[in-house]
């Protein structure tokens, strides 16, 4: 259940970041001393670690049956998510370089291309959960 309850919630989160508004952007311009400073809005924090990202680990790693069989499935999983932090990072770190040389059409594609993967990531887990809850609950009782 918690499968399709996260990838429910990975969707919406994709489907925000696909269609963004105005309102909903992730990078504005403020006029604070009138510089022209960016601020960053924490549109992303709930993507990297919130509800969805929770619900994507534990969804991934439900997907292992047997841990100490399926070792190299949990490093494969422990490495994704290190590489992950590592790019977060690094993201964060040069945000200021990144974003100076793409632009806000660039932000605005990156947002709708980022957007639909992790809309495609939440379908998938719905996918998983609601395949193993058939299985599970509606096979399993036909036997």
């Amino acid at each position: 259940m918690v499968r399709i309850v996260g990838g429910i919630i990975l969707m919406r989160i994709g489907f925000s970041l696909f269609m963004p508004s105005a309102a909903t952007s992730g990078v504005v311009s403020t006029s604070v001393g009138g510089d022209g400073d960016v601020a960053f809005v924490p549109l992303a924090m709930p993507l990297m670690f919130g509800p969805g990202a929770i619900a994507t680990v534990l969804g991934m790693a439900s997907l292992v049956r047997h841990p100490f069989a399926e070792l190299p499935s949990l490093i494969a999983i422990l490495a994704a998510i290190l590489a992950t932090m590592a790019a977060t990072y690094l993201f964060l770190a040069y945000a200021d370089t990144i974003l100076g040389r793409i632009g806000p059409r660039g932000i605005d594609a990156a947002t709708r291309i980022v957007g639909f993967f992790v809309a495609a990531m939440g379908m998938g887990l719905i996918f998983h959960g609601v395949t193993e809850a058939i299985r599970d609950y509606v096979l399993r009782g036909t036997h």
